[in-house]
C-alpha cells in the first residue's frame, strides 16, 4: 500500500488534468472490478457486484496546482495559483505541461527588495516561472498558455515513521481504495475517484445522482495544525494519533450515529483513532450527502502537515489505520446500524 502511495504521489494530477492518475488507478483496479467506466465529468467508478446495501467509498485524484496565465516579454511565465498559499512557493521546482518541462518559481532578489517589500510575503502576481528561456519566442516553443503546473516534489520516508509527499490530499484516500477493492465485502460495493474536487467538489456533484449510494464513507488527507505555539485546542488533527473522524466542517455535518458507528469499530479492533476538529474545509461529503435522495456520509482522514502547499507530511501508521478502520467498518457492517 505504500508502494502504492509513493506511486500515486509521484504522479501529476492538477484539478481539471486528472488524466495520468485516472490511467494508474484503473490499470491497478482492473483486477478486482467487475465493472469500470469514467463519467463524462471525469470521475472513475469501480463496481464490486454484491448483495445488500450500496455501499461508497470516495477519494479525490485531484491535487493543488496551477496553470499558465501569459508568457512575459523576457521568456518568464506568469501563473494562476488558486487556493495556494504564495508565501512556499518561492524557489520551488515545477513540472509545466504533459512534456512535464522543468521550471523554478522566481521573485525579486532579496538585495533588490524595498524595506517594506522583504516585511511581507510577495503575492504570487509578483512572482514568476523560470524555464530557462532567452525570451517569449523561445519559451513559446517549449509551454503554452493553459498548460498546467505541477510541483515537483518526490516521495520519500524519514524521520520516525513519516512520510512527505506532494499531494497526500487525496493520494491517500486514492492508494487506502485501492487496498480496499482486494477486500471481500458483504454489500455491493461502488468506489468513486473523483475530479476538481479542490476547485469546489465539483466532480463530486455528479457521483450521488449516478450512483445513489445507501452510504458513502469519504477518504481523504485532512489538515493537521500541530504546530510549535499553536494551542492545542486549535490543532485539527494530530501527526501520528491515529485515523481522524470527522464531526463536522464548512459543508457536512456527520449524523452522530456515524460518528459513533466509526469510533465503536476502533475501539472494537483497538485501531488509533482521533476526532477532527476543525470546522473549515470540506470534503466531497458536501455534495453527496444532499444530492438526489441523499446518501449518509462520513468521513476518515489521514492527518497532514502543510497541505495546500508543494510538500506534506504525514504518518505511515495514520496511513494504514486510516485503511484498517474503513475496512473493519464494512467488514463488520457497521453501516446497517446507521441506516437502521
Amino acid at each position: 500500500m505504500l508502494q502504492r502511495l509513493e506511486e500515486l504521489t509521484n504522479l501529476c494530477g492538477v484539478s481539471g488534468d486528472e488524466g495520468s492518475v485516472r490511467a494508474y488507478i484503473k490499470e491497478q483496479a482492473a483486477p478486482y472490478a467487475d465493472e469500470m467506466w469514467v463519467d463524462n465529468m471525469g470521475n472513475l467508478f469501480v463496481h464490486k457486484k454484491g448483495n445488500g446495501k450500496k455501499i461508497v467509498v470516495c477519494a479525490h485524484m485531484d491535487e493543488v496546482g496551477m496553470m499558465v496565465r501569459g508568457i512575459r516579454d523576457d521568456g518568464l511565465l506568469v501563473y494562476q495559483a488558486p487556493d495556494i498559499d504564495a508565501g512556499v512557493v518561492v524557489s520551488k521546482r515545477v513540472l509545466i505541461g504533459k512534456n512535464k518541462v522543468p521550471g523554478v518559481i522566481g521573485a525579486k532578489a532579496i538585495h533588490l527588495q524595498t524595506d517594506e517589500e522583504f516585511e511581507k510575503i510577495m503575492p504570487h502576481e509578483k512572482l514568476y516561472i523560470d524555464i530557462g528561456a532567452k525570451d517569449k519566442a523561445d519559451a513559446e516553443k517549449h509551454v503554452k498558455k493553459g498548460e498546467y503546473i505541477c510541483f515537483d516534489t518526490k516521495f520519500e520516508r524519514f524521520g520516525d515513521g513519516l512520510i512527505r509527499a506532494k499531494a497526500l490530499d487525496d493520494r491517500t484516500g486514492c492508494a487506502i481504495i485501492l487496498e480496499m477493492l482486494k477486500q471481500d465485502y458483504d454489500c455491493d460495493f461502488y468506489a468513486a475517484f473523483t475530479v476538481q474536487e479542490e476547485r469546489g467538489l465539483r466532480g463530486a456533484s455528479v457521483v450521488a445522482y449516478a450512483l445513489e449510494g445507501d452510504l458513502t464513507l469519504i477518504i481523504e488527507g485532512t489538515t493537521a495544525n500541530d504546530m510549535p505555539k499553536v494551542p492545542s485546542h486549535k490543532s485539527v488533527t494530530t501527526v501520528g494519533d491515529g485515523a481522524a473522524i470527522t464531526i463536522m466542517d464548512a459543508r457536512t455535518i456527520t449524523l452522530p450515529k456515524m460518528v459513533n458507528a466509526l469510533k465503536e469499530t476502533a475501539q472494537k479492533h483497538d485501531i488509533p483513532y482521533q476526532m477532527r476538529k476543525g470546522t473549515k474545509g470540506g470534503t466531497d461529503a458536501g455534495v453527496i450527502h444532499k444530492a438526489g435522495k441523499g446518501s449518509i456520509t462520513g468521513g476518515i482522514s489521514v492527518p497532514c502537515r502543510y497541505i495546500h502547499s508543494t510538500i506534506s507530511v504525514c504518518s505511515e501508521q495514520d496511513f494504514v489505520n486510516a485503511f484498517r478502520l474503513a475496512d473493519a467498518f464494512i467488514k463488520d457492517k457497521k453501516y446497517e446500524e446507521v441506516l437502521s
